[in-house]
């Protein structure tokens, strides 16, 4: 679904991209910039209970997963695989470093069951990617699923603003819809590609 809101958010980054393709610096270490950018924020800002602050800041970093495509067009290198690889692969790293920060956050407070909880969401979202990755490795297609990764950041990062202004029970509701969603998604997964293999 947040798929359609790429191009926009493309467009809003090009100007700042062209400076960027300009001075020479290239889409991996845009790539690399925004996953330690997310990974020193959420373990720096959410064990600390500063999730408003650290909702921001992570956002802006996670922008950087969209700025390194618009880099490397405009710097005329297109998409490579190696940068493909890279940047799935440090996704990965930013996702566990987010939900690795709220886990602290709720074991700091003693919520030991919020803590599963989202342990729950890090471990079903990191399936999520996997059976995509794996069944595109076996030439099948597994686009589906309700929570893919925005849809998943989404969630988190704005339950975990709200939760930081003062809104009661939004990030609790954020981590359980978070763990079913992803569990439904990781499901969809399965049965899609079970059914693309009966068919051979």
């Amino acid at each position: 679904m947040l798929k359609l809101l790429r191009p926009a958010v493309t467009r809003i980054l090009t100007p700042l991209g062209r400076a960027l393709a300009g001075h020479g610096i290239g889409p991996d270490a845009v790539t690399a910039i925004g996953t330690l950018g997310t990974v020193v924020s959420a373990l720096l800002f959410f064990p600390m209970g500063l999730l408003a602050a650290g909702a921001l800041v992570i956002t802006v970093f996670v922008l950087f997963d969209l700025l390194d495509g618009v880099v490397a067009r405009l710097g005329g290198k297109g998409g490579t695989t190696w940068g493909a690889f890279l940047d799935s692969t440090l996704d990965r790293v930013a996702d566990a470093a987010i939900f690795a920060g709220l886990i602290l956050y709720f074991v700091s407070r003693g919520d030991t069951l919020m803590a599963g909880v989202t342990l729950a969401c890090l471990v079903s979202g990191a399936l999520v990617s996997y059976a995509k990755a794996r069944a595109e490795g076996l030439g099948l297609t597994c686009d589906v699923g309700l929570a893919e990764r925005p849809e998943r950041l989404v969630v988190a990062l704005v339950a975990a603003f709200l939760s930081g202004l003062g809104v009661p029970y939004v990030l609790p509701a954020g981590m359980w819809l978070l763990a079913a969603a992803s569990t439904v998604t990781v499901v969809q997964r399965v049965v899609h590609v079970y059914r693309q293999t009966r068919k051979r």
